[in-house]
């Protein structure tokens, strides 16, 4: 394999300069010319050499670095370098210089996107229309929540390797201890709808008031999200769904009555509930309960998040479906409508996502980077694959679930089967209520209802910031009036 499919283009260059990614298709080496003589012209021995066709991928993760590599070695014979360059999301970085490469030679020939930005992206006219592979994805079963997704107007833009239900995840301990069981089904009982949810949280609190239901009521966005009747945009009009005002509700009861701790997402304080470090403003210990994260929190948040060098709750949880279902996340992979290589990069894309052996190489661990190493030994020393994501294929999906019962996924949730507990929530995930604009309307609420959970502003005035904000975004919608407030 050449060197080039591990260069990562330099990601440190001024604002200024674009990433150099070499698309274009190949072109022949010129051939040797004859050795003159007087007799006649001898060939030469040396063979025209053709280079590479360069197949560019841009991604903001380097789960997609895997499959690259994986794809050259199933196709050793073929005449193709992937060259992949993953941008960081920080800031926006990775959408900002993608909108910049668009009509240039730079513009990838493959993008990948996340499920904040995909619909934007699938919505708009710079992805080509990839359905001629959608009998391929009626083969697989992929998850109708995932095509959705991908979709605009009947016309499919982009595919996912994953779906991404949500689950609850809880301490088995704390519910023995508060609940008087740690059975999922038994418990699953006492969180059914939110009026259980509710009343099990006090029930816990009462139980010790060093222990929280959730670290943060952030995490419960999304369940309501995906629970609301209409999106966000209808008919050019902001909806207000009544599932956003009952998430306020439920975010300022969970603040008050101190289910919560108060801590932000995706910080230190929110982390040290899954290994038991919190320590809340009074010096003491606290401990978190639940948590509620979709398929890759469980691989890629909770467990790395699990374990210190004094503590590890690996083996004390156990998941369930919650309160209600829900989807959060997730990468979708689609390919530039102008690129030169776009017959190669549909090949990537149904190699990524729509291939049974690499979904069941991917779900299962088989990627190792001793697997990555021996396709290219310049491989980096962390870039590997471990098993337990979940994939778009209900096919592969029903014929891996059995394989993991046993497996140290299986030993860290207590001797409970992830993948058979997000086989049965994926068919249930409605993917119809993204758009694109969601990301910015969403931005858009965390400040002013932030301040309100604080106590900074009245819930009329959080109401009254983020609709002013959302008309700055989007000067043409036409606004709701503020929801009546009690």
């Amino acid at each position: 394999m050449r060197k080039s499919f591990l260069s990562l283009l330099s990601l440190l260059m001024v604002v200024s300069m674009l990433l150099a990614a070499c698309g274009g298709t190949a072109t022949e080496a010129p051939v040797s010319e004859p050795v003159a003589t007087s007799e006649e012209p001898v060939a030469t021995s040396e063979e025209p050499v053709a280079e590479k066709t360069v197949l560019n991928v841009w991604a903001f993760t380097n789960e997609i670095r895997t499959m690259a590599i994986a794809f050259e070695g199933l196709h050793p014979d073929v005449d193709v370098d992937v060259v992949y360059t993953m941008i960081p999301m920080t800031n926006g970085e990775y959408q900002t210089k993608l909108k910049a490469a668009i009509g240039t030679a730079d513009a990838p020939d493959v993008v990948a996107l996340e499920a904040a930005f995909v619909k934007e992206w699938v919505e708009a006219d710079f992805l080509a229309d990839l359905n001629d592979l959608l009998p391929l994805s009626e083969e697989l079963k992929t998850y109708p929540s995932v095509v959705q997704v991908g979709t605009d107007d009947g016309v499919t833009k982009a595919y996912s390797y994953q779906a991404t239900p949500g689950a609850f995840f809880y301490r088995r301990s704390i519910a023995t201890e508060c609940l008087g069981t740690d059975d999922p089904e038994e418990v699953q009982a006492m969180v059914a709808d939110l009026d259980k949810f509710v009343e099990t949280a006090a029930k816990i609190q009462e139980c010790n008031a060093d222990y929280y239901t959730v670290g943060t009521s952030g995490e419960l966005l999304n369940p309501f999200l995906a629970n609301r009747s209409q999106p966000w945009i209808v008919d050019g009009e902001l909806v207000i769904d009544p599932q956003v005002t009952e998430y306020v509700k439920f975010a300022k009861l969970m603040r008050d009555e101190g289910y919560e701790s108060q801590a932000t997402q995706w910080t230190e304080g929110w982390f040290a509930g899954m290994n038991d470090t919190l320590v809340g403003a009074d010096g003491k210990g606290k401990k978190v309960f639940s948590y509620f994260l979709p398929t890759w929190g469980l691989p890629y948040v909770l467990i790395p998040n699990s374990k210190t060098d004094n503590t590890d709750t690996g083996g004390d949880w156990a998941m369930i479906n919650g309160p209600m279902s829900y989807q959060w996340g997730g990468t979708w992979v689609g390919a530039m409508k102008d690129s030169p290589n776009l017959e190669l990069a549909k090949e990537f894309i149904k190699f990524v996502a729509l291939d049974e052996e690499n979904l069941t190489n991917w779900a299962t661990g088989v990627y190792t980077n001793d697997y990555l190493k021996a396709i290219d030994p310049e491989t980096p020393d962390d870039q590997a694959q471990a098993p337990g994501d979940f994939v778009s294929s209900q096919v592969v999906v029903e014929k891996i679930t059995s394989t993991f019962d046993g497996s140290a996924l299986y030993e860290w949730l207590g001797g409970q089967n992830n993948y058979d507990a997000f086989g049965k929530a994926a068919p249930e995930v409605n993917g119809s209520l993204l758009t694109g604009s969601d990301d910015a309307i969403q931005r858009a609420l965390q400040d002013p209802l932030g301040r309100y959970l604080l106590g900074e502003i009245t819930e009329a005035e959080m109401w009254q910031e983020w609709l002013d904000s959302v008309a700055n975004e989007f000067p043409d919608l036409v606004l709701p009036e503020p929801p009546v407030t009690e």
